[in-house]
């Protein structure tokens, strides 16, 4: 992957994230004024200040025309106060993320590619599509426990499913790499969204 493509962490103007872009977009929004890099020691600097640093000591970097310019992990938005709204995405992987890819019924850890979500009381029994009554569950539990309950299955869950109350922010904690300059401004609890929204029914 290009470094382009890599990943920024983007703060408001309060330092707190809102948002994960690219290196290519945060490049742009430095270089227009609108954002500025903000170091491991809280320093900020504009796009004239940051590429008059030194980047002879550091791998992450980019070349442009005549010189080398580190890349920006942590960026602060200058004129951009607003926050995310405190709504948690009723979603797949928000509640991979919540039952931290654990079956909630062996115990058992897997890679979001061998679970599923299962209704703890089933769909055809009018069990609902809500946080309160959808698990992460393997495949071979998910089968074993079918449409009964999980009592008339003789199993148990692990925790009682829950609507979580994490900061509703797009950060890509669970799958993808995060930076060491990132973690100051990340709550352990922060969740990413996924793409779609699943449907309270």
């Amino acid at each position: 992957m290009s470094v382009l493509n890599t990943k920024v962490l983007v703060l408001n103007r309060s330092y707190f994230p809102v948002h994960i872009t690219s290196v290519r977009r945060a490049f742009s929004l430095l270089y227009q004024g609108l954002a500025k890099v903000v170091d491991q020691q809280y320093r900020t600097f504009d796009y004239e200040s940051w590429s008059a640093l030194s980047a002879s000591l550091h791998d992450d970097t980019i070349g442009l025309t005549g010189q080398v310019i580190r890349v920006p992990r942590v960026i602060l938005l200058v004129a951009y106060d607003r926050v995310p709204k405190r709504h948690v995405r009723f979603s797949r992987f928000n509640v991979f993320a919540r039952d931290k890819n654990t079956c909630q019924y062996c115990g058992g850890k897997f890679a979001r590619s061998e679970l599923n979500l299962d209704h703890v009381i089933p769909r055809s029994r009018n069990g609902l599509s809500t946080w309160e009554n959808v698990v992460c569950s393997c495949f071979s539990c998910n089968r074993i426990k079918g449409g009964r309950l999980p009592e008339e299955a003789g199993m148990h869950l692990i925790h009682k499913p829950f609507r979580p109350e994490w900061t509703p922010f797009m950060l890509e904690t669970f799958s993808f790499k995060r930076y060491q300059e990132w973690l100051p401004y990340l709550n352990p609890v922060d969740a990413a969204y996924w793409n779609t929204e699943l449907l309270e029914r």
